[in-house]
C-alpha cells in the first residue's frame, strides 16, 4: 500500500473515527493544538491585542492632550506679548503726540516771540532814525499811511505804510523791515509808486533798511534803483520762502 492510498483511508475514515472514538479525538486534538490555538487561547491573544491597542490609543491620546496644553500655552504666551507690544506702542505713540504738541507749542511760541520782536525792533529802529534825524539834523521824519482803494500795491484795498524823509526838498522814501524777500523789495516799489502818484512828488531815493536780507533781493534792488542797508549780507537763501518776482 502506498502512502498516497494511506492518506485517503485516514481523509476517509478519520471523521468517523473521531466521532466514535474519544481517544482518537482527544489525540488529534492534542496534535493540533502543538500547531494551532485553540478557541480559548485565539481569544486571549485577540483580548490581549485589544487592550494594547487601547493602552496605545490612550497614550497616544494624553500625548496630543499634552501637545495641545503646550501649543495653548505658547498661543497664550503670544497673545500676552502682542498685547504688551500693542500698549508699548500706543505709549510711544502717546509720548511721540505730545512730543510732536509740545514742539508745536515752542514753535508757535518762538514764532510769536520772533513776530513781536521784529515789529518792535522795527518801531524803536524807526524811533530812533527820527530822533537822530530830526533833533541832530534838521531833517523831517514822517510816518505815512495811506489807504490804497483801488487795491495797486497788494492786489486789494489796504492801508499803505511808508517812512518819509525829507531834507531842503530832497525826498526820500524808506522801509524799515526785520527781513527783506525779493517780493518785499517789488511790494516796497509799489508802495513808492502809489505815494508819488497820491502825493505828487517824486521820489529822489529809495531805501530798505533791513538786518536780513535774501541775497537774491540784491540784483532785483539794484534793477529797481533800491538802496538796501543790511548787517547780514550771507543769510541762507532758503530761510526766504521763494516767491514769484513781482509777487506782492
Amino acid at each position: 500500500m502506498t502512502e498516497q492510498q494511506v492518506k485517503q483511508i485516514i481523509l476517509r475514515e478519520l471523521p468517523a473515527i473521531m466521532q466514535s472514538d474519544r481517544e482518537v479525538r482527544e489525540f488529534i486534538l492534542r496534535l493540533s493544538r502543538e500547531q494551532f490555538a485553540d478557541k480559548q487561547e485565539t481569544g486571549n491573544r485577540f483580548d490581549r491585542l485589544l487592550d494594547e491597542l487601547r493602552r496605545d490609543r490612550e497614550e497616544q491620546t494624553r500625548r496630543w492632550d499634552e501637545n495641545q496644553q503646550t501649543i495653548n500655552e505658547m498661543l497664550a504666551s503670544l497673545q500676552k506679548h502682542d498685547r504688551k507690544w500693542d500698549e508699548n506702542q500706543q505709549t510711544i505713540n502717546e509720548t511721540l503726540k505730545s512730543i510732536e504738541a509740545l514742539s508745536h507749542k515752542h514753535d508757535s511760541t518762538i514764532g510769536a516771540i520772533g513776530a513781536r520782536w521784529g515789529l518792535y525792533s522795527e518801531q524803536s529802529f524807526r524811533n530812533a532814525l527820527k530822533g537822530i534825524l530830526e533833533e541832530s539834523f534838521n531833517v523831517q521824519v514822517m510816518n505815512i499811511s495811506d489807504y490804497d482803494d483801488q487795491g495797486e500795491v497788494f492786489g486789494r484795498p489796504d492801508q499803505v505804510e511808508l517812512d518819509v524823509i525829507i531834507k531842503d526838498g530832497m525826498l526820500i522814501l524808506c522801509e524799515t523791515k526785520s527781513s527783506m524777500s525779493k517780493s518785499d523789495l517789488y511790494t516796497f516799489e509799489r508802495k513808492v509808486r502809489f505815494y508819488e502818484k497820491r502825493h505828487g512828488r517824486k521820489a529822489t531815493r529809495m531805501l530798505v533798511i533791513s538786518p536780513m536780507v535774501d541775497p537774491r533781493a540784491q540784483g532785483v534792488a539794484e534793477k529797481l534803483g533800491i538802496q538796501v542797508y543790511s548787517g547780514a549780507y550771507n543769510v541762507d537763501p532758503a530761510t526766504f520762502a521763494p516767491e514769484p518776482e513781482g509777487g506782492a
